[in-house]
């Protein structure tokens, strides 16, 4: 029996350590492209690489360089190209427009070029493209669908549309096998901390464990439609098992703003959120997104997909991870528990 293999680009990050997980477990060979860097970025997958040695394999290249992505694919002959990575920090993608555009949107038509160009036969690889809520920005209708128009608000979000956009085209030119995942906001205890979620909870970690006052945040009137991470990789996978290629949004279908999070998160302590929160300007976008809520009906009828963990056990999940990582516990969460 053939053994599938997969092929993750950004697999140190959230979503491709989770998914790797997810594919090993189902008997995949997975493979991981990385950057070089001088300081190695492998926590996320460390117990990977421990646990599955015969079936998990890490390759060194670079989504600017086309040479790197090309014979990367012809090397490893993939069933199935999960392409996650991207400059994902939407606020820093204000800063650094040029770079985000190279890596997040030329970067995904890198890999796209690099399968057409490899000499293998088209139809036996699938692709999957992150694509992102970010793309409907000022939303045009609530909530957002697969058919709500784009209006992005930021260079990441802009180099999403172009990518989500280039892997529309190679689908129907070349009659490829594409789906493009429009995931809303999904979180877990492998967020970066630099996102809100999580610079919120480990900043109450940090407060609770006396190694931090005040944590700075920019806009608490944003709102979001946030979901738990895991959830959202089988879905990206299911995406790939379908009989045609075709795009969906994976969301919740509930929106809850950063004042909401702040306020059920420090609701487990005995604190004030507004004592120990900085309103930093410098972390407000020049161009806001205000109001993000999916639709994800179409998942549901097609994929038989439906998210499970709702907000409160969201927010409690991810503080009550980062409160274990510091080495403080809160007596609350056990009387706050909310079953799904």
């Amino acid at each position: 029996m053939h053994k599938k293999k997969a092929f993750i680009t950004g697999i140190t990050g959230q979503d491709g350590s989770y998914l790797a997980e997810f594919l090993l477990r189902k008997k995949y060979e997975v493979h991981g492209l990385i950057r070089r860097s001088s300081l190695e970025n492998f926590d996320r997958i460390k117990d990977i690489r421990f646990c599955y040695k015969d079936a998990f394999y890490l390759h060194y290249g670079d989504l600017v360089d086309f040479g790197s992505v090309i014979n990367l694919i012809r090397k490893i002959r993939p069933d199935e190209i999960y392409h996650m990575a991207a400059m994902s920090d939407v606020r820093i993608s204000f800063d650094i427009p040029e770079y985000t555009a190279n890596v997040t949107g030329v970067g995904t038509l890198r890999v796209l070029e690099a399968i057409r160009q490899s000499n293998l036969d088209l139809k036996n690889i699938k692709f999957y493209q992150a694509s992102s809520s970010e793309v409907f920005g000022k939303a045009l209708e609530i909530p957002q669908k697969e058919t709500t128009p784009f209006y992005p608000r930021s260079p990441y979000a802009v180099s999403k549309v172009f990518a989500h956009w280039m892997c529309k085209n190679y689908r129907e030119s070349y009659n490829m096998f594409i789906c493009s995942g429009i995931l809303f906001n999904h979180e877990s205890p492998r967020r970066g901390e630099n996102f809100v979620t999580r610079k919120i909870t480990r900043g109450i970690a940090n407060i609770l464990a006396g190694g931090q006052e005040k944590i700075n945040l920019g806009n608490l009137n944003a709102k979001r439609d946030w979901g738990y991470a895991p959830e959202f990789i089988e879905a990206i996978w299911l995406m790939m098992q379908q009989e045609q290629p075709d795009d969906y949004v994976i969301a919740t279908g509930e929106s809850h703003s950063v004042r909401e999070f702040l306020e059920e998160a420090f609701s487990y302590t005995n604190l004030r959120w507004q004592d120990h929160i900085k309103i930093d300007k410098n972390l407000f976008r020049p161009a806001e997104t205000d109001l993000l809520i999916g639709d994800a009906s179409k998942a549901k009828e097609m994929l038989g997909w439906e998210p499970k963990t709702k907000f409160k056990n969201l927010v409690r999940i991810l503080l009550q991870e980062d409160c274990k990582a510091v080495g403080v516990k809160i007596p609350k969460f056990k009387k706050k528990f909310i079953k799904n």
